[in-house]
């Protein structure tokens, strides 16, 4: 691109230039003709043969050598791509993982949706697998720190987020176990579970669409949010012991729940 903007300045100036020297020939041949006519009409005609030939010449333009920016595009060129794949690639702080879900659920090929199939899959029974219950983990556990992730439920109308330990069975019905704490929607109704004690309906009124999920391991915080209003949903407070992952449960033919995509940017620091 600069290269041809250069090549059309050069274009732009040698035109202007052809121009000028158009313009003199026209002006010197002029005062030739008028300078061949009879003495009479000579003198008649001197004032303004005069002024014609006072023609001022500019100083002729330096013109640059007109190289391409290389250090521009070449200097940190690792850097500046990273950094302008910013705009292109999406970073999920939480994502499926295959070998967990229930047959008859199906991921995206990026692992960031979950939803119903209609038919149960021919996939191995392996001891991670939930084989009973509609249930895909995160790839990822926690057993320290603060992590986030929003989920787009839409207009699911069954559905389950949270996190389950590490060494919960994934066979059989694990509502009636321990170790999994989260916020459910059934039966129209929004309610949080922790244990193995009855849901807790929450007096939540409004549809939700799209939910924060937050834990912070070492505080034994729990907590949901609603992404779009920002409004505090529900917090789950008990101490963790081990390893917990995210679960994401889904009961519906057709319906899914999406991980939503963050935003992050590079940060430089200048080191003494």
């Amino acid at each position: 691109m600069e290269e041809r903007q250069k090549s059309q300045m050069m274009k732009d100036k040698i035109e202007k230039m052809s121009r000028e020297i158009e313009a003199l020939s026209d002006t010197i041949r002029a005062i030739e003709e008028g300078m061949e006519v009879k003495d009479i009409s000579f003198v008649q005609n001197y004032t303004a043969t005069k002024e014609r030939a006072q023609h001022k010449l500019q100083d002729p333009e330096k013109l640059s050598v007109e190289l391409l920016n290389v250090a521009k595009y070449l200097a940190n060129l690792r850097f500046t791509v990273w950094e302008k794949m910013q705009e292109i690639v999406q970073f999920t702080p939480v994502t499926l993982d295959p070998n967990t879900a229930h047959p008859i659920l199906g991921l995206s090929d990026e692992l960031t949706t979950v939803r119903v199939g209609d038919e149960r899959q021919q996939i191995p029974d392996n001891p991670q697998r939930f084989d009973y219950q509609r249930f895909v983990l995160g790839s990822v556990g926690f057993n320290s720190g603060t992590h986030c992730w929003d989920v787009e439920v839409g207009d699911s109308k069954f559905w389950g987020l949270g996190v389950i330990i590490e060494s919960a069975s994934r066979k059989g019905n694990v509502d009636s176990r321990g170790g999994m704490w989260g916020m459910l929607l059934y039966n129209g109704v929004y309610a949080a579970s922790a244990l193995t004690g009855k849901p807790t309906s929450l007096p939540i009124q409004h549809k939700l669409r799209r939910i924060t999920v937050q834990l912070d391991w070492n505080k034994g915080k729990l907590s949901f949010t609603d992404s779009l209003s920002n409004k505090h949903l529900h917090t789950i407070k008990h101490r963790f012991t081990e390893k917990v992952f995210p679960f994401f449960y889904v009961d519906e033919t057709d319906a899914l729940l999406k991980i939503l995509p963050v935003r992050f940017s590079v940060v430089l620091e200048q080191h003494e």
